[in-house]
């Protein structure tokens, strides 16, 4: 008598589980990741297009227009930390999001996006 092989039912169900539970956990958390993107891409055509040499309020101003267009809700102009470092402006945003999971579970996500080499 030959031994039966291949997939159970309850694993199948049990592996379905598992992957349905992964899928929306990083459905909940795409977003908060798509927003650090847009800021790192802002940052970079800030450089890019040489708006990082005017003052701190040109900055800003420039930061706000460029948002205005990608739209993220996370940092805005006013939460932008802007120094000097070696004879040039660094752009810098921290932040972090708090993303309710499961019942009292959640996760924190800390984000930090800086134009400094």
């Amino acid at each position: 008598m030959r031994k039966q092989r291949g997939i159970s039912l309850s694993g199948t169900i049990f592996w379905l589980a598992i992957l349905g539970f992964v899928g929306v956990m990083a459905a909940k958390m795409l977003p908060s990741y798509l927003e650090y993107f847009a800021v790192k891409k802002m940052f970079s055509a800030m450089v890019a297009q040489n708006l990082t040499t005017g003052s701190v309020r040109d900055i800003r101003n420039a930061y706000d227009r460029m948002n205005a267009i990608e739209d993220v809700k996370a940092v805005e102009g006013k939460d932008l930390e802007i120094t000097k470092s070696g004879g040039e402006t660094v752009l810098t945003a921290v932040w972090a999001k708090k993303i309710p999971m499961v019942g009292n579970v959640s996760a924190c996500l800390d984000f930090a996006v800086t134009t400094e080499k």
